[in-house]
């Protein structure tokens, strides 16, 4: 079977490429597809289809803030999502990207092709739930935005229809006082799948938490937010946040057992992540305020 590789030099000319009865794949930094291309030549089974190459396409790459909104151009590589010079409340995020593979990895794999791939344990997926991210998905039909838990349907699945790609992702503008951060569970810190993760986003007025966004993530078959806890959270101090956490606002998750860690070990390693995000969340602003 002889393959095509299609690197067009606009937006326009991805998206018919994409509407075509057999579309290509999208590559963008390929650290997820060698992977499956490697793993499909052991098995000897056949090549994947012919390949679109976005790399040439202009206005994919970068992060701005626009009427708002900060937008992450879909292309955009961890390294420089981690090397970034961001407001406070990114900081979650830019430590997930510190975090995603190793130093080659973050130079190549971009922001939207770790959420296209959907997988359970991917590390961007937390922190950008806890800052309500969305997901900017276009065609030749136009324009739509999905809330980030709307966009990622399960484990390999998300929400883009025949003839989509993801060319952005908007985080909505936070307050000078509102701080995030993320923690990962893994047998190392890099180059490894995930136990467990967790990110949290508090907005903090006159010592007190007004508004909290917490996301656990390698739990579920897809990251979610944890609800209750955010509820439970607002009008405590956050050196109080850490002990607020209990097995019940865990009831919604479903681990599984795996080779990196069972179910019920993951639960109890979830509530501990939390409770340590938390609590160092809380040690950095009494820091800041010293």
């Amino acid at each position: 079977m002889t393959r095509s590789w299609l690197r067009p030099a606009s937006l326009d000319a991805a998206l018919r490429a994409l509407a075509a009865e057999t579309p290509p794949r999208l590559f963008a930094g390929g650290t997820d597809i060698f992977a499956a291309e490697a793993f499909r030549t052991a098995w000897g089974q056949p090549p994947d289809g012919d390949t679109l190459d976005i790399d040439a396409i202009p206005g994919l790459e970068g992060i701005e803030k626009r009427d708002g909104v900060w937008r992450i151009g879909a292309r955009t590589r961890w390294a420089g999502i981690r090397d970034a010079s961001l407001p406070a409340f990114f900081d979650g995020l830019r430590q997930a990207a510190g975090q995603v593979g190793g130093p080659q990895i973050q130079s190549r794999g971009t922001i939207a092709g770790n959420l296209c791939n959907a997988s359970p344990a991917a590390d961007g997926v937390p922190p950008l739930l806890s800052l309500e991210a969305e997901v900017e998905c276009a065609s030749l039909s136009g324009t739509r935005n999905l809330p980030l838990n709307e966009f990622i349907l399960g484990n390999r699945r998300t929400a883009l229809r025949p003839g989509e790609m993801v060319t952005a992702i908007l985080v909505p503008d936070r307050t000078a006082s509102t701080r995030a951060a993320f923690l990962k569970l893994g047998a190392r810190r890099n180059l490894v799948i995930s136990i467990a993760m967790a990110a949290a986003t508090l907005d903090v007025v006159n010592g007190r938490i007004i508004k909290a966004s917490v996301a656990l993530g390698a739990c579920s078959p897809v990251a979610v937010r944890l609800t209750a806890l955010e509820a439970d959270l607002v009008g405590l101090a956050p050196g109080e946040a850490a002990e607020a956490v209990t097995a019940d606002h865990l009831s919604g998750i479903a681990p599984i057992d795996d080779v990196r860690a069972s179910a019920d070990y993951r639960r109890e390693a979830a509530a501990a992540l939390l409770r340590r995000l938390l609590a160092a969340m809380a040690e950095t602003m009494l820091t800041e305020a010293a």
